[in-house]
């Protein structure tokens, strides 16, 4: 019997989940939802689970061109589909990607165009109200914790990847059945955890005061360091698949912290559109040169590290992390997934700029992000 969660959001947890689906719509006045997903979901088949789940009279309009990293184009594309067919909520279908667009299709429905107004940096906080739309979330992987965090990342025309955070963009519903993970391959399986594990460590990281926040992201930590492993090798085991799901939600519960210095530059690197690179692998490429450069602020905390980690007392954490990326034949380094030495350059000031850096523990500059991203340009 899955379980009811409320912290932030609703969470309906655990295997079967996706049944509730229909009650949750009717409960938030949905009549007329717009599915947003991605072509490789409909082609498993994972999208006609969940249209089965939905008695609605007619066909639900679906839109499935959600690229690798959600683009201001996207957004709009689904908003016009939203509003030809006269659509009243969202649900989202998928990863991350799926999620953040249909927060973005969520926003503009209800809040003035353009876009790039409510992104953060922006000062788009505040601009950002209560009458967004209902949006039911439903993560297909286990990694970025959009269905229960308040913030999407976009990437605008100017290949900028922009957050933008708010309460108000939290999905109303998070329908976690780890069940719609049991189909996902190896190399996302560890992609996606090692994303969930970086949003554990750097929230846990951050210098703000939030000791229950921090006492979730340990907890995911560990969930996830205890599972991953298994979950890699053998996709079908569900328990795995389970703990991992609650680490990625419990990654993202912690969120309220903020984040550093690994996600100021994954987000910088997945805005070059051309690159299509994958969030968590970059995440999980950072991690090591962002924590050898927090080392000198952080050892208290990363003694607790160690010990959900399950290291001994005086391990190398960074090290640690290397070799964990490592055994899962994640790519080794920036260069082999295609990122030249040129766009280095651009994506430390975008760094500098990014909302996540003012919760890195130790300050960093743009030649501090420089050296980070040569560290991991280089083939290990």
């Amino acid at each position: 019997m899955p379980a009811v969660i409320n912290y932030l959001t609703k969470i309906v947890f655990g295997e079967g989940a996706l049944d509730s689906l229909d009650d949750e719509l009717t409960q938030l006045g949905v009549s007329a939802p717009l599915l947003v997903t991605d072509k490789g979901l409909v082609q498993s088949g994972l999208i006609e689970r969940v249209r089965q789940a939905i008695s609605r009279p007619s066909p639900l309009p679906v839109y499935d061109e959600t690229p690798p990293n959600p683009t201001e184009d996207a957004v709009e594309a689904a908003l016009a589909l939203f509003h030809q067919h006269g659509c009243d909520g969202i649900v989202a279908v998928g990863g991350g990607s799926s999620i953040d667009l249909a927060k973005g299709v969520s926003l503009l429905a209800s809040h003035a165009a353009p876009l790039r107004q409510y992104a953060l940096i922006e000062g788009g906080a505040s601009r950002i109200t209560a009458d967004t739309l209902p949006l039911v979330a439903i993560p297909t992987t286990a990694g970025t914790g959009s269905e229960v965090g308040r913030g999407a990342l976009i990437s605008m025309r100017d290949q900028r990847k922009l957050g933008f955070i708010s309460p108000h963009l939290i999905p109303s519903v998070a329908i976690c059945d780890p069940g719609m993970t049991l189909s996902l391959p190896p190399w996302l399986t560890a992609a996606t955890g090692m994303d969930a594990i970086a949003h554990c460590v750097e929230t846990y990281l951050s210098p703000r005061i939030n000791p229950p926040a921090e006492a979730i992201a340990l907890d995911g930590l560990r969930r996830a360091m205890g599972n991953l492993h298994t979950a890699f090798r053998h996709g079908d085991d569900l328990q795995a698949r389970s703990e991992m799901m609650m680490a990625a939600v419990e990654g993202a519960l912690a969120f309220q912290k903020g984040l550093g210095a690994v996600h100021s530059l994954s987000h910088a690197l997945g805005g070059f559109h051309s690159l299509k690179l994958h969030h968590g692998t970059l995440n999980s490429l950072l991690l090591p040169a962002v924590l050898r450069y927090n080392a000198p602020v952080c050892e208290e905390k990363y003694v607790q590290l160690r010990a959900a980690m399950g290291l001994a007392p005086d391990a190398d954490v960074a090290a640690a992390f290397e070799a964990l990326h490592q055994e899962l034949e994640l790519p080794g380094s920036l260069a082999e997934l295609g990122v030249t030495r040129e766009q280095l350059d651009q994506a430390a000031q975008w760094a500098v700029e990014d909302h996540s850096t003012a919760t890195n523990p130790r300050p960093a500059t743009r030649d501090d992000f420089l050296s980070m991203l040569q560290e991991a340009y280089e083939a290990r």
